[in-house]
């Protein structure tokens, strides 16, 4: 039998709104952020996937807390990538900005990007287009959400703008795989804010239609990103006009004070 090469990857319900994604090919596996194992281990024996390593983009429990049992049931010896400068319980591989990592199986080469904002120490993975791989990929934890970003608990507005222009930088087809079924929410907001933006009403209304079908709206795009989300849209006149209305101020002279505005709104919508 010749062994499927070509990288799948499929969202693992947990919790409410949380999804882990399985990046296998069709025999060996890895999963991102797994807050909890036992949907992770139902999955891996009915793929018959064998769990090859384990990627943290940050330590709140909702991602890491599912870990420790993973090793116990499937052996110590898995790798386990996350953040250098926190702890994460049965964390082996330290990662940092600019940091490499090749798997051999599934076969995927991962380039470490530092992204602050939603954490101090949070950490996205992107994989760029390579023989096993149809488009590039990315893997962003709670930084980037579809139609939004994730909630500002540790860092600073300006460390989430200049986050979000890393990904903004990547190539327009990079497939956008975060970790919460936020979509529907992110979109109310993101249509307070730009009401007239005519991508964003198209998107509203494919987005209904997938979760009618309880279907995830993710995969997302950072081409679609940069048209329909508010926070990677901070240079937008209808963002910029916005912010200038619900702050009260004159002037907001930067992307990160436009951000500064419509996160602590979005905090509060």
């Amino acid at each position: 039998m010749v062994k499927n090469t070509l990288l799948q990857v499929w969202p693992i319900p947990a919790f409410d709104d949380n999804y882990i994604w399985c990046i296998h090919d069709g025999e060996s596996a890895l999963v991102v952020d797994p807050g909890d194992a036992a949907p992770v281990l139902r999955y891996l024996a009915e793929q018959k996937l064998l769990l090859k390593g384990i990627l943290i983009t940050h330590h709140h429990a909702d991602h890491t807390g599912g870990i420790l049992q993973l090793l116990d049931a499937l052996g110590r010896s898995i790798p386990v990538y996350g953040p250098a400068t926190i702890d994460i319980p049965g964390r082996t591989q330290s990662v940092m900005q600019g940091d490499k990592i090749e798997i051999v199986a599934p076969r995927i080469s991962l380039q470490v990007l530092e992204v602050p904002g939603h954490t101090l120490s949070h950490v996205a993975y992107f994989a760029n287009m390579q023989a096993n791989v149809v488009e590039p990929m990315l893997f962003c934890g709670d930084t980037l959400f579809a139609s939004g970003c994730g909630r500002l608990f540790e860092g600073t507005p300006t460390q989430m703008t200049e986050s979000l222009a890393k990904f903004a930088a990547l190539p327009k087809n990079t497939l956008v795989y975060c970790t919460h079924e936020y979509t529907l929410s992110n979109i109310r907001f993101a249509l307070a804010v730009e009401p007239n933006n005519a991508n964003l009403l198209d998107w509203a209304q494919r987005a209904q239609d997938l979760r009618a079908k309880h279907l995830p709206t993710l995969p997302t795009t950072i081409g679609q990103e940069l048209q329909v989300n508010p926070f990677m849209r901070t240079a937008s006149k209808e963002v910029i006009d916005s912010a200038l209305r619900i702050s009260g101020e004159t002037s907001l002279p930067t992307p990160a004070h436009v951000l500064a505005v419509i996160r602590a709104w979005k905090d509060r919508f």
